[in-house]
């Protein structure tokens, strides 16, 4: 039976889909398009005519990664610079337990030698998000709801840490389910290590 026609459009956003949902279960380095094709029940022909290689899927892969991370970001609510960083966290952990895929295609990308175009897209990701993590510690420190003295700088590198980490325990025991209780605690270790006060 012939799959419906879809547009452009719809069809390379199935194509990503595809091959997050496959990550989740299949090594990335090793997935071919021929895997994809067939989970998506297609040719490799027609996944080709969307995609010129295997590496412009990746890239479309890294790039709604990168979107849809900074969307869920965007559509916080406004509150305090720690409640935000918390809510940030929390939508974060969000992230990896629907999409269990996408943090072994990243971390799997930022392994690869040398440049490449996905590499460049996830080293964007992290700066992204490293500035926005800074932002919030510096406003909070302006406002007085952590220690006048915090070093921001280093702040902003425990928070990234405190993500990876969660990220690679939930990747060595291929189970994520435990990352929203375990955030929690180590936010409030975070507030604690800045002087934060009790009330923001």
């Amino acid at each position: 039976m012939n799959r419906p026609y879809l547009s452009a459009d719809l069809r390379r956003a199935e194509t990503v889909a595809t091959v997050i949902e496959l990550a989740a279960t299949h090594d990335p380095a090793v997935m071919t398009t021929g895997q994809i094709a067939v989970a998506m029940g297609v040719s490799q022909g027609a996944l080709f005519r969307h995609f010129p290689d295997k590496m412009a899927i990746w890239t479309a892969v890294l790039e709604w990664t990168c979107g849809e991370l900074n969307h869920r970001f965007d559509l916080l609510p406004d509150n305090r610079p720690l409640a935000r960083l918390e809510a940030m966290l929390a939508a974060h952990v969000d992230f990896v337990i629907e999409q269990p895929g996408v943090p072994r295609i990243l971390f799997g990308e930022l392994q690869r030698a040398g440049d490449t175009p996905t590499k460049a897209i996830a080293r964007q990701l992290m700066a992204g998000y490293r500035a926005r993590v800074a932002r919030e510690l510096h406003a909070a420190r302006e406002a007085g709801d952590i220690a006048g003295d915090a070093d921001v700088e280093a702040a902003t590198v425990l928070f990234l840490a405190m993500v990876q980490g969660m990220v690679m325990q939930g990747l060595a025991i291929d189970d994520f389910s435990a990352m929203p209780i375990l955030a929690r605690r180590l936010f409030s270790l975070f507030r604690q290590s800045l002087g934060a006060s009790s009330c923001v």
